[in-house]
């Protein structure tokens, strides 16, 4: 039942996600740390506020302290970035974090980390598959130690990498500038847990902010904590109501970010990461190439190649927009989600330091974000996105998988096709430059579909074919 999609393991509450799987997959990662012979470099662990988090957490921590391996546990609920971050602060081998992200309430899960505080490579979620299969064969006892005993003998380390996490961020931040803009901000961390990073790093830049939606709810107020057009209403109302030059969003983890404008309109995040880019290097002056997944807009692609740069398109999964970042020396990398992360800081998304570098993108051009867009626009044209997802059983997914990677059949699209590439979900490229893709989600029971095209009538219509084959 352990099975590592795109963001890591996840699993209903009480189904899959329980003790017994949760202690199973530490000691799955206790061999792999064991073997080679990591034990004092260590891991740490951290977690959301979803329920049973903190003591899925306690649960792995107990696992590791009976094997002997040097076990750091965050002293409370923690972004996952920040998590990330002290992997890659404190030098270790491994992280987890216990979050499902952006799923729904009844789900939770776990999210493995490598050096460098990265999202761990597909080699090794296999590995912890692996291992977690030969335990059960085995049919090996999982050692624990009572977890407060632990902790008061030193086997279990509690620490909190707040401070220098923040730090981080306002040193890779123009704190001055925005001091000088006077911004009202709107924050909803959708009652998971940003909302204390980010209200110190815009107090600290003499923000005026206003927090929505910041008490302790593991049902997340009955909404997906996923940043969208259609869960951030409330926001989008708070922004024009109270005169906010921005409204900022994270998911329940908050390494995605979502976005309402001064004139309380949803930005998409392909158009986020756009702006992103174009200011750091119009504005900041940065050079390079940027990174985003096949189904993130391919303006990217345009603004890099009006400054004489690269874009690189990788599989979705974060993991390999960090490694092609790396490899390339990018200055920026996304995904259409709402997770992106830049240059510098650590190599996984991060919503906090997205968000703060939004801030500083308006004080420095003193511009609302729809003339910025205008200003992209206006040099590089413009392309329309339509998004959709349908949930799926089983048996639909399985006849879904045979049309689409079996048997090669499409929708029925007006646009003549240029080609076809199936190596992560279906993408069909267009002869007029739009593109479309529909893809199984990697932590939800999900297919995922999305198209780009010049003209909002194709999107449409491309958007409306694909959903004729799908219910067919």
């Amino acid at each position: 039942m352990i099975k590592f999609g795109t963001g890591g393991w996840r699993a209903i509450i009480g189904d899959g996600f329980t003790k017994a799987n949760v202690q199973l997959t530490a000691a799955a990662l206790s061999e792999m740390i064991t073997e080679a012979g990591q034990e004092s470099q260590g891991i740490c662990i951290g977690y959301d506020r979803r329920f049973l988090s903190r003591e899925a957490a306690q649960w792995a921590a107990e696992v590791f302290a009976a094997r002997g391996i040097t076990c750091r546990m965050l002293s409370r609920e923690a972004p996952t970035p920040l998590i990330m971050f002290a992997v890659r602060q404190l030098g270790l081998p491994y992280g987890m974090a216990v979050t499902a992200s952006h799923n729904p309430a009844l789900y939770n899960g776990i999210k493995v980390f490598t050096a460098g505080g990265r999202d761990a490579a597909e080699d090794i979620t296999i590995r912890i598959e692996e291992q977690v299969a030969k335990l059960e064969r085995t049919g090996k006892t999982i050692e624990t130690d009572d977890y407060d005993q632990a902790v008061q003998n030193g086997r279990i380390e509690i620490f909190n990498p707040f401070n220098s996490y923040i730090d981080a961020i306002l040193d890779h931040i123009d704190i001055e500038v925005i001091k000088e803009a006077g911004l009202k901000i709107a924050l909803d961390p959708m009652h998971g847990v940003s909302q204390t990073s980010l209200r110190t790093i815009l107090m600290t830049a003499r923000c005026e902010v206003d927090v929505i939606n910041e008490r302790h709810d593991t049902l997340f107020g009955g909404r997906l904590p996923s940043p969208n057009v259609d869960t951030l209403k409330h926001l989008s109302q708070y922004v024009v109501e109270h005169k906010c030059h921005l409204g900022i969003a994270t998911d329940g983890d908050a390494d995605r970010i979502g976005v309402i404008d001064d004139g309380g309109r949803f930005l998409h995040p392909n158009d986020l990461l756009v702006m992103l880019y174009y200011y750091l290097i119009k504005y900041r002056g940065w050079s390079g190439p940027a990174v985003r997944n096949n189904s993130t807009t391919h303006m990217l692609d345009r603004v890099a190649a009006g400054f004489g740069q690269k874009c690189y398109e990788v599989p979705v999964g974060f993991k390999h927009i960090s490694a092609k970042m790396i490899e390339t020396d990018a200055i920026i990398g996304g995904e259409s989600s709402g997770g992106l992360t830049v240059r510098g800081h650590i190599q996984g998304k991060d919503g906090i330091y997205a968000a703060a570098l939004l801030v500083e993108m308006i004080a420095a051009t003193g511009r609302c974000l729809s003339d910025i867009y205008e200003e992209i626009t206006d040099q590089f044209g413009r392309t329309y996105v339509r998004d959709a997802d349908y949930a799926l059983t089983d048996m639909s997914k399985q006849q879904l998988q045979q049309q689409l990677f079996v048997d090669n059949k499409l929708p029925e699209f007006e646009l003549p096709i240029e080609r076809v590439d199936r190596s992560d979900g279906c993408k069909i490229y267009f002869a007029n430059s739009g593109w479309a893709i529909c893809r199984f989600s990697g932590t939800e029971p999900l297919l995922r579909t999305s198209c780009e095209m010049p003209e909002p009538a194709e999107a449409e219509k491309c958007i409306e074919a694909i959903r004729r084959f799908i219910e067919g």
